[in-house]
């Protein structure tokens, strides 16, 4: 009997126990839930970082500027933070573009100098512009190519239309649209044909035409948006390279082939500044119980500069950083230790994740899963298991907590396949580490945000992002929690539908950890 009554007070106090445990859970999280809604600090993190700092080129005085702010700022919610040091990048300061036709008469265009491009004079360059030939093979364009000697050259094919598909749908008959995208498709064709007849293709020709005597090039990258151009870098290395909108590009583009002979300037302000280190920005609350585990909080903190980085990495960055705000003051003594990772260089190759990676095996090696969010301003729709055979078991556990307003938008998939090398969670995930990818809702992210010159602020939609830091806070707390360490068995990969072989784990990379300087 007393065996009995033993038996029934051990079951009962582990019941309280579980009870108690659940409660405190709950309350965690109705609290990171509340904090999240009520005292949110995401539009004046945005403002700081997108509006104040601007865009964050690796290699640039603004992208130290940001590891900085972001140091100081976790500083401030009693968070250790320190910016590590990677590698070192050409070092370069984008100035003021001005871009003015100055005959047959006089308009000031939308457009801007292309990364790591040269300075010009403070006069800049002024000249005649023209095109590239129609030629049957390499020997007519080599006939041709000296008369570039003193002329602004365009190098990008003039687009039939300004009209993104979507708007062409709604308005346009069938027979139109069909005939416009027909006639798209053979000017698309004719111009590779051409750019293949010269001998070069569209980044050796570059070199070609400022070896000629090319004063600057003029391209336009148009992203299929309405006054959307992607912008990255230019590959000249005396001379200006400008991007041009594509209406201006166009009206130009006409102008040269009426024989109107158009005229434009080119001033280009920018700096060259040697060899500077890079970073990534890390922070962390340390753990209690398991200081030597730890769950990462993953975005990469550089962008191009063609707008200012709002949703390519700006979201994910805040993101992060809210939750990590949240989790200090809603959960301050984590079993685990919560580390989050503003990587550099993203752009380029996952440079400052995979350098972390190669740096830090002790952590590594103890992971005991990481949250990256990269693509974009909207909602978590996506999350896979990665390849890993038991994701389903602890994302499965942890997602159960996240309140369901938020997972009934998610779809996931388990275990899923490896993700490839788009986003700094690939540089953990070839590591062999329980890495997964909070896959955002496109906001038409592909054609009017991603590397464009539209990638602003007013873009951001809050709403969305604040949900964001809430499943961000909530599986890394539940992580965290989670008595059990989670399993790295990776799954039999399936056969590549195109090749019939069978495909293989990521293998891990080395970052490159001087970039640039050969530019």
């Amino acid at each position: 009997m007393k065996k009995i009554h033993l038996i029934i007070i051990v079951l009962m106090a582990s019941f309280m126990m579980t009870a108690q445990s659940n409660e405190s859970n709950d309350a965690v999280i109705e609290n990171i839930v509340k904090e999240a809604n009520e005292n949110s600090q995401l539009e004046q993190l945005g403002h700081e970082l997108m509006d104040v700092i601007g865009p964050r080129l690796v290699g640039t005085p603004q992208m130290k500027q940001a590891n900085d702010w972001a140091v100081k700022k976790y500083n401030s919610w009693g968070i250790t933070a320190r910016n590590e040091q990677w590698g070192a990048w050409r070092g370069w300061e984008r100035g003021i573009t001005h871009i003015d036709m100055t005959y047959p008469r006089v308009q000031s265009l939308k457009g801007t100098q292309l990364a790591w491009n040269p300075s010009t004079s403070n006069e800049g360059v002024t000249a005649e512009l023209i095109t590239l030939p129609t030629v049957a093979d390499s020997l007519a364009f080599a006939d041709w190519l000296p008369s570039v000697k003193g002329k602004l050259v365009m190098i990008s094919m003039n687009q039939p239309t300004g009209r993104p598909d979507y708007n062409w749908e709604e308005f346009a008959t069938e027979k139109s649209f069909e005939k416009m995208k027909a006639n798209r498709s053979e000017q698309t064709k004719v111009w590779r044909e051409n750019m293949s007849n010269t001998g070069y293709n569209r980044r050796t020709i570059i070199k070609a035409l400022e070896d000629a005597g090319a004063l600057g090039l003029v391209a336009s990258s148009w992203s299929r948006g309405f006054g959307v151009n992607k912008i990255f870098s230019a590959r000249t290395k005396k001379i200006p390279t400008v991007d041009l909108e594509l209406e201006d590009y166009g009206m130009l583009y006409r102008m040269v082939d009426y024989g109107d002979k158009p005229v434009i300037t080119i001033v280009a302000k920018s700096k060259e500044l040697g060899e500077v280190p890079n970073f990534n920005t890390i922070a962390e609350i340390k753990g209690t119980e398991k200081p030597e585990e730890y769950i990462i909080l993953s975005a990469h903190f550089d962008s191009w500069d063609g707008g200012t980085g709002a949703t390519d990495n700006g979201t994910g960055t805040l993101v992060m950083m809210e939750a990590m705000r949240i989790l200090k003051k809603m959960y301050p003594n984590p079993k685990r230790t919560i580390l989050v990772g503003h990587w550099g260089s993203e752009e380029q190759g996952l440079n400052g994740s995979r350098a972390f990676v190669e740096d830090h095996p002790e952590i590594v090696k103890n992971i005991q899963a990481s949250f990256n969010q990269d693509n974009g301003t909207g909602r978590v729709v996506n999350i896979s298991g990665q390849g890993f055979v038991h994701s389903y078991d602890y994302l499965g556990r942890w997602l159960a907590a996240v309140p369901k307003e938020i997972t009934d938008e998610i779809k996931t998939t388990f275990p899923g396949t490896p993700g490839g090398g788009g986003s700094d969670y690939a540089s953990f995930l070839a590591a062999g580490v329980p890495a997964f990818s909070l896959s955002s809702l496109s906001w038409s992210y592909w054609n009017y945000t991603w590397h464009t010159n539209r990638d602003t602020y007013d873009k951001i939609v809050f709403d969305d992002v604040r949900n964001n830091a809430i499943l961000t806070a909530i599986l890394t707390y539940m992580a965290s929690e989670d008595p059990a360490t989670t399993s790295r068995e990776k799954r039999v990969m399936p056969l590549n539908s195109r090749t019939g072989k069978q495909r293989t784990w990521p293998t891990q990379r080395s970052p490159n950890r001087l970039g640039g300087m050969d530019k």
